[in-house]
């Protein structure tokens, strides 16, 4: 049987607005707008580099009905030179650009482009020097609110080969995404589809590996700081040998990256040395940034001194975070998002254990049990109960050095809720 690489790509929402990153400044934002663009660019270089025999795009090509002429024609011109090039083009319509919201700049598209309908499932064979290497299922969103499991539309019983399903949809109930068309795992095995390249939830994800795959390209290219928009963003590349996958790796393809990324001000003495600390994290992500552009938020956690300070001078979070951004202003690949102050004031325990109360009574029964390897697996084996399965499994997993740390850990959070009348 023939042996073929395809292209699984989602959620690209081109020509997103990025308003509400306005805090950044004008540059920032119309930067970011053309990020999805050149995102689109470097698929469309990956699907030729790869010579892949098809890509997919499993929804949301656009970010919502108005559809930016610009969007439109770049995503157009992309199509055109696949086509032109051999590859077959497959696309469903998702909750963001479905086929009856909106309007469409393009009355026809290139040759090798196929868009599935909205009232079936329709299967597309792909076909190489005469013989069918793959057949491509899918089915599109008429309107944004659909949440009907469409998953369970798709055919039992395929032709012999590679089948795949093109699919936009919540499996699992993803709280982080709303439930358009939602259905489980289960729905997925139902069906004979060999690989499901799905869109919606914004992460790469492999939520089946094999009988079927059933994978999450991820979004295209980042839009915010919310965690699943974090993180490299890009698509999926598949082979495919004997009507089996062989391989897949994600290609990281985005222009911009968010990082959200924490700073423990425990080791800081002063406001210049959180100045310094900050700095030294901007130069870390620069330096891993392999040649994007990165918005950075630091969250600034742990005990100290520090603390203090920024509860004493309430526009000292916001001056530290104006100088940061005036001395980069992005020279360096880095623009600062924001700074989030989750510190917490200094606890000195030599106090506390010449006090004599509760948490006295606290950090000396912690002691004891830190010193003492054998105490410590016997307090962990008494406290967790035998129902609690999670709490056995999590515990069975860590080494001695780990539960000493998760230990030490929940001592500092009992004492400074106790410490801060907290703990009623």
């Amino acid at each position: 049987m023939a042996r073929f690489t395809f292209v699984h790509a989602a959620d690209l929402h081109l020509d997103t607005p990025f308003d509400g990153l306005s805090r950044l400044g004008d540059e920032v934002p119309a930067r970011l707008r053309d990020a999805s663009l050149r995102a689109w660019d470097n698929l469309v270089e990956e699907t030729l580099r790869v010579e892949a025999a098809f890509l997919v795009l499993a929804g949301d090509i656009y970010d919502g009905p108005e559809r930016g002429l610009r969007a439109q024609l770049r995503f157009r011109d992309g199509l055109r030179r696949l086509s032109e090039a051999g590859v077959r083009i497959f696309m469903v319509h998702g909750n963001h650009d479905p086929v009856e919201e909106g309007w469409s700049a393009i009355a026809e598209w290139p040759e090798a482009v196929t868009v599935f309908p909205t009232d079936e499932v329709r299967g597309e064979p792909v076909i190489r020097d005469g013989r069918r290497i793959a057949t491509i299922y899918g089915i599109s969103y008429a309107r944004r609110e659909t949440t009907d499991n469409l998953a369970r539309l798709f055919p039992t019983e395929t032709p012999d080969g590679f089948s795949l399903g093109l699919l936009h949809c919540n499996v699992g109930n993803n709280a982080e995404h709303a439930a358009y068309s939602p259905c489980s795992l289960d729905d997925l095995r139902a069906a004979a589809i060999d690989y499901w390249a799905l869109g919606h939830i914004h992460q790469y994800s492999a939520i089946s590996e094999g009988s079927p795959w059933a994978v999450y390209a991820g979004a295209l290219q980042g839009r915010s700081p919310k965690p699943s928009e974090t993180g490299p963003k890009g698509a999926v590349v598949v082979e495919v040998e004997e009507g089996k996958v062989r391989d897949l790796k994600f290609r990281p393809l985005d222009v911009f990256r968010f990082e959200t990324r924490a700073l423990d001000i425990g080791g800081v003495s002063d406001m210049a040395g959180l100045h310094d600390a900050l700095q030294e994290l901007g130069a870390e992500v620069a330096d891993t940034s392999e040649g994007r552009q990165m918005i950075l938020r630091a969250k600034l956690e742990g005990r100290g001194p520090v603390h203090l300070e920024l509860r004493r001078a309430q526009e000292a979070l916001p001056d530290l975070l104006r100088e940061l951004r005036e001395a980069g202003g992005g020279g360096d690949g880095v623009w600062w998002d924001r700074l989030i102050d989750r510190t917490a004031p200094p606890i000195d325990k030599e106090a506390i254990r010449q006090r004599g109360d509760f948490s006295a009574e606290l950090l000396m029964r912690a002691d004891a049990l830190l010193a003492d390897s054998d105490a410590l697996e016997a307090f962990i084996a008494r406290h967790c109960r035998p129902g609690d399965r999670r709490l056995r499994g999590l515990l069975g997993e860590v080494d001695e050095q780990d539960a000493r740390e998760i230990l030490s850990r929940a001592v500092d959070e009992a004492l400074d809720r106790v410490e801060s009348g907290e703990a009623g």
